[in-house]
């Protein structure tokens, strides 16, 4: 079973990969057929429920797209990703909100601070997480990803590394 420190565990080794850009390993924490989603905000107070049918800022169903994404950041052919901000994740409060012998839904908050050089800028990112983990012989794996990000306003590119 997951416990709470071993998903805090994990939680702190995911913020601290994407920190220091190490895409491979980070990309290993997550199940092939993995979604990553940032919902839009439907209204003031609701986010979107669907990404199938309603706005998402991002998402990603199964590994293999961000993996295209991470090729994109280090191809140079994305130019959004040309220079990458410098960035720091915070995550706190991690809950296991139900767990069984393989799989754990765990809620976390997180603040993301990014200095875009670029830009000659700063930012925060901040939210909660919704994870769905799961536990096998390898390990735990990420099944799901649900980043619901609570800034009003987005000066700054978003993409995966940033939330």
């Amino acid at each position: 079973m997951i416990d709470r420190a071993g998903a805090e565990e994990f939680l702190f080794r995911e913020a601290l990969l994407l920190d220091r850009r190490d895409w491979d390993a980070w990309l290993a924490l997550y199940a092939e057929d993995a979604v990553f989603w940032v919902p839009a905000w439907r209204d003031e107070t609701a986010p979107t429920e669907d990404p199938d049918r309603e706005l998402s800022l991002i998402y990603y169903r199964g590994r293999r797209n961000l993996e295209e994404r991470v090729w994109r950041i280090r191809s140079g052919l994305s130019v959004a990703s040309a220079v990458l901000p410098r960035s720091v994740h915070s995550v706190t409060n991690v809950l296991i909100e139900r767990a069984d012998d393989s799989t754990a839904e765990v809620s976390a908050s997180f603040a993301v601070h990014l200095n875009d050089v670029r830009a000659g800028r700063e930012h925060v990112f901040f939210g909660r997480y919704e994870y769905t983990l799961d536990k096998g012989e390898g390990g735990i794996l990420i099944a799901s990803k649900k980043i619901l990000l609570l800034n009003d306003t987005i000066p700054a590119v978003l993409d995966f590394y940033l939330v």
